[in-house]
């Protein structure tokens, strides 16, 4: 059984759906022609009301004056006697029309009669006269019905003993507030149909630009946007996003959003690409190693089986060529776990770092590998401290270092610098080598961008070096930027120099000198 209050609810729910149909241009229609016709309204009715009470003051004031100008008696001689009301309206001139007289003496009947205008003077009926003498006089003056007459109002007056009742009709009273009604009316009606029409055409033009809005929203949600090459070239009309005006901005910021995601898009599609790409180099960097260590190992277990002479030899350098490609290997999966673990908040212990000694051991260890360049170190005498992860910086350090060895050609000058400006501590790498190549200088700090397309182990590599380098950076709240031309190369390590105080549970300076090729960890391959 339904209860009453769920009756009412399910009515209230199919209201508001109804009203929901309703379009934006509908409702404001409505309720600005429903405001406006309310308004006007009462306006009506208030002013149809004050010239209605105006107008029945005044018939009551000259209802008042006629009467105080009547001739009541008649004298003969020493005889005075009452005229009837039939009499005195005969008597009296300036009458208006529909003047009525009641008139009470005590010693006679009571009359009662009213003028007709060019009818003369004419007796009221039975009726007509009940109905003015059963009136209260206290409540005078009045409004009172008179028979078939219509409306009258009616005034009291009292001469002696003698008493009596003058009205006037309100006939005119009424037909003036008639037409000023009809009139208002008409004027209300044609008013609020030019002021629909006008609301229309202003909220049309005014909606135009959102109706755009939600037609470009539409076009672009059709769009497959899943999968594949995409680029969103639906865009609000210049001309409708105006920033001075709120819908116009609102098509301003649909652009805005629109162009966001149509570069988020295209970087996902170009990840994408490069994803791909990266899996072909790294099938290729595990497959050759797979292949090396699947071949030695059963060259040497042939040979063990087949008792070949020299088998201890043969055995011991296939060991050897195992362990090199299970440690090129390790270190492939190893830069992918940092980038990963990098990327959690994870792998970062902080302590005191000397940048000026980190860089001196640095360029001592890029010395000893790449002889067949220059290398130069501008640092001072004091030292420039950072927190950081020793371990991190150093290998970010190796690892800017072999870049320059590994892609510029032999005879190439790498100057590496340290100082402070405006408490940031900038280590920097310079080379006057050939610079880098300007299709990938946009995306060197990507992840799988690779400067050299090749997979020769001297040049090409699978692209995470610089990336690991800059995620390492970024952990720390530093910066590590590039600026390349042909002859000249810089790279720019930017962290907060002269930290408070360590981080608690830091390792010790001895804890942060091990040789940068031991930190590098495989990074003559990060390009």
């Amino acid at each position: 059984m339904t209860s009453a209050s769920d009756g009412a609810g399910a009515h209230g729910r199919t209201d508001r759906r109804a009203r929901k149909r309703w379009t934006l241009q509908t409702r404001l229609m409505l309720t600005v022609v429903g405001v406006v016709a309310l308004t006007l309204i009462s306006s009506a009715v208030g002013l149809a009301t004050t010239i209605g009470t105006v107008l029945v003051s005044t018939v009551t004031t000259n209802a008042e004056s006629l009467t105080r100008g009547l001739k009541l008696f008649d004298s003969s001689g020493y005889v005075v006697r009452v005229r009837s009301a039939e009499e005195t309206i005969a008597g009296t001139t300036g009458l208006p029309y529909g003047y009525t007289l009641l008139v009470q003496d005590p010693r006679g009947p009571i009359t009662g009669a009213t003028f007709d205008g060019d009818e003369g003077v004419r007796s009221l009926t039975s009726a007509e006269l009940n109905d003015l003498a059963s009136t209260d006089l206290s409540a005078l003056p009045a409004t009172i019905e008179i028979g078939d007459l219509g409306a009258f109002r009616v005034v009291s007056f009292k001469a002696g003993d003698i008493t009596g009742l003058g009205a006037l009709p309100l006939a005119q009273v009424d037909g003036t507030v008639a037409i000023v009604v009809t009139t208002i009316t008409i004027v209300t009606v044609g008013g609020l149909l030019l002021l629909s029409a006008a609301i229309a055409v202003v909220i049309q033009r005014s909606l135009r630009p959102l109706r755009v809005v939600a037609d470009t929203a539409t076009r672009v949600a059709s769009l497959p946007l899943a999968q594949g090459a995409v680029s969103i070239t639906e865009r609000v009309p210049a001309e409708e996003t105006d920033d001075h005006d709120e819908i116009g901005r609102v098509g301003a910021a649909l652009n805005t959003l629109l162009d966001h995601v149509d570069a988020s898009l295209i970087a996902r599609q170009r990840n994408e690409e490069r994803m791909r790409s990266f899996v072909a180099d790294a099938s290729h960097e595990l497959r050759t190693p797979l292949a090396s260590i699947r071949g030695y190992s059963e060259l040497s277990l042939r040979a063990m089986r087949q008792g070949v002479p020299g088998v201890e030899e043969t055995t011991t350098a296939a060991l050897e060529r195992i362990q090199a490609q299970s440690l090129r290997m390790t270190r492939l999966v190893e830069d992918l776990l940092l980038l990963a673990r990098l990327d959690e908040g994870q792998e970062l212990v902080y302590g005191t770092v000397d940048l000026t000694a980190l860089a001196v051991d640095a360029v001592a260890d890029a010395r000893a590998a790449g002889q067949d360049h220059e290398w130069r170190l501008d640092v001072g005498d004091d030292p420039v401290i950072v927190a950081a992860d020793a371990t991190r910086i150093t290998q970010v350090v190796a690892n800017l270092l072999a870049n320059a060895r590994v892609h510029t050609p032999a005879g190439t000058t790498v100057t590496t610098s340290v100082r402070v400006a405006d408490g940031t501590a900038i280590l920097s790498v310079h080379d006057d080598g050939p610079g880098i190549d300007p299709a990938v200088a946009d995306e060197i700090f990507e992840r799988f961008s690779r400067g050299d397309r090749s997979r020769a182990r001297q040049t090409g590599g699978t692209g995470l070096g610089l990336s690991i380098a800059r995620a390492i950076v970024a952990a720390h709240g530093g910066s590590l930027t590039v600026q390349s031309e042909p002859g000249s190369t810089t790279f720019e390590l930017r962290l907060t120099a002269r930290p408070a105080a360590p981080a608690a549970g830091a390792p010790s300076d001895a804890d942060i000198s091990p040789t940068a090729t031991e930190q590098a960890g495989g990074t003559e391959d990060s390009l």
